[in-house]
């Protein structure tokens, strides 16, 4: 080889080299679909954070919300689907039954859903098998405990208006039992349906027009999204109210029962460990919340001129005095 074709091909060699290594694959680092309502996923991160990844190093997070419009979820559980994530987590049964519909092989990690069996999610608890599996609220089992609670606070309530939201797969099992526990208390329940804010203004206009005795509610996403708007009705009429989450007795609601929500996000974070590290979705157990918390705030049964029993103060895990 003379001296000009050997300087010639070595340029040419260099000059390749950078084109070269641009078309090597680079490492890739798991890819994690969120997709909820809207609600915080801070206590998810927190998890993740406890089992040593570090979002946008060790891990990449693709964050999803319908906004409080549920007809959204099917095209944003296609759209995570398109972009090939690892795993999806998901927050709320709307969202994960959509979730569900759109993929039968990327895992699916419920962090919050009320009963999996009755919507369908999974046919058993301790062998999912699919590819769902996560934590439950226990939602629909709870709802006749809270209102034997809120009877136990406010003895001579007698109308109890009950909000759900019948585009919840979830809500039909809560109603139906919440309506057994009214008729074993001798409480007349009133149905209160919203599935979105206009609903909701129109179900609290009409409950203000012809108030009942006290509100009982669960955690359906797109009410926890006006919980603020909520709480804040129920002090302008001086209304007693039970609630699932105990961020809204924070807000000033009177009293709330259920599990708590971050801890189940946390332990969501365990199931995506699992999974990207070669478990099998369908192999890992539902898990069921073990500890349920009694928050009740004083300050909001004095301003409605209440005295808590002290009977019940004494059950609560809180009390906001």
């Amino acid at each position: 080889m003379d001296r000009r074709r050997f300087l010639s091909t070595t340029v040419a060699g260099i000059l390749a080299a950078p084109l070269v290594a641009e078309t090597q694959p680079s490492t890739t680092i798991p890819r994690i679909g969120l997709l909820a309502d809207a609600t915080s996923w801070h206590s998810f991160r927190l998890g993740l954070q406890d089992l040593g990844y570090v979002e946008g190093k060790s891990i990449a997070l693709e964050e999803r919300s319908s906004q409080g419009r549920n007809e959204r979820f099917s095209e944003l559980a296609s759209e995570l689907v398109r972009l090939n994530v690892n795993i999806i987590v998901t927050w709320g049964t709307p969202a994960t039954l959509a979730v569900k519909q759109a993929t039968k092989t990327i895992p699916i990690v419920m962090a919050h859903v009320g009963d999996p069996l009755r919507s369908g999610l999974v046919a058993n608890l301790a062998h999912p098998g699919g590819n769902v599996t996560g934590v439950t609220a226990l939602g629909p089992g709870l709802v006749a405990k809270r209102l034997e609670f809120l009877k136990e606070a406010v003895p001579n309530v007698s109308r109890v208006a009950f909000l759900w939201n019948p585009a919840n797969p979830d809500q039909k099992s809560s109603f139906n039992e919440v309506q057994a526990g009214a008729r074993a208390l001798g409480v007349t329940l009133h149905s209160v349906e919203a599935r979105s804010r206009e609903e909701l203004e129109q179900a609290l206009a009409a409950m203000k027009q012809s108030p009942p005795s006290a509100l009982l509610m669960t955690a359906d996403a797109v009410h926890q999204r006006y919980m603020s708007r909520i709480v804040a009705f129920t002090s302008e009429t001086r209304l007693p109210a039970m609630y699932q989450l105990k961020e809204a007795v924070d807000r000033g609601g009177l009293m709330s029962y259920g599990a708590s929500l971050p801890d189940l996000a946390r332990r969501a974070a365990y199931f995506v460990d699992k999974i990207l590290k070669g478990a099998k979705p369908g192999d890992l157990p539902v898990e069921q919340p073990t500890k349920f918390e009694l928050v009740i705030n004083l300050k909001t049964a004095k301003a409605l001129g209440l005295t808590i029993p002290p009977s019940l103060l004494l059950r609560a895990d809180q009390v906001i005095e």
